[in-house]
């Protein structure tokens, strides 16, 4: 790839890439602020400043280090924890679930507004190639980002959920898993095993769903 091609690349990507991140932490913390924990808020992580959301490691470090790594073909990245304090949460067990639950819900908001916006570009009559090539990008960031938040692996929001939804035994052994949960992500990724097996299925059958959910805006205004 040239540099010409690096540059349209991250015009590309850069506002659809921030927008997930930050509203995804951002759900989080007015979540947990909604069901009694105030300390995303305290600490202002409530917000649409992607300052406040960015990681070194995930949101810089992971995403160049992926993308030389499989020449391009395969992108990830995550921003800096909104902290929560489940013990604050009014019911921490059911409550952590909707916590966790809230950035991939916002995700796939996302998603489906990037494709509303698609399909109202092209409504009107709109032929520039870089708006949908942002829209597409919309789409792809947001729904790469819910697939793999569901991944049932503490501390993904996948393995919030499922330690919110197990009974207390099985709850427990899971959530020991948490502080290797990063390094069992990283084998999985580079073996290609959750590319192959959770997110390519998936990306499916969510954009799927979105396209079957926009039917009737598709026939409007096409």
């Amino acid at each position: 790839m040239d540099f010409a091609q690096i540059i349209q690349s991250i015009a590309v990507n850069a506002i659809p890439l921030l927008f997930a991140i930050t509203l995804h932490e951002a759900a989080h913390g007015y979540a947990a602020r909604r069901f009694g924990d105030n300390t995303a808020y305290l600490m202002g992580r409530i917000t649409m400043n992607p300052l406040k959301h960015i990681d070194p490691v995930g949101t810089i470090g992971m995403p160049i280090l992926l993308y030389f790594a499989t020449a391009g073909a395969f992108l990830f990245g995550y921003a800096k924890p909104v902290p929560v304090n489940f013990g604050r949460l009014r019911n921490p067990k059911r409550d952590m679930i909707w916590v966790a639950l809230a950035g991939p819900g916002s995700n796939l908001v996302q998603a489906v507004l990037w494709a509303v916006l698609g399909y109202l570009l092209a409504g009107v009559g709109v032929e520039e190639k870089f708006f949908f090539l942002v829209v597409e990008a919309g789409i792809k960031w947001n729904l790469i980002l819910l697939i793999f938040n569901l991944l049932p692996l503490p501390p993904l929001d996948g393995g919030r959920i499922l330690v919110g939804l197990l009974p207390p035994g099985p709850s427990l052994a899971v959530a020991k898993i948490e502080p290797y949960g990063f390094f069992v992500l990283l084998a999985l990724v580079f073996t290609g095993l959750v590319q192959s097996y959770w997110l390519q299925p998936l990306y499916v059958l969510f954009s799927q769903i979105i396209a079957l959910l926009l039917t009737p805006l598709r026939m409007l205004v096409l």
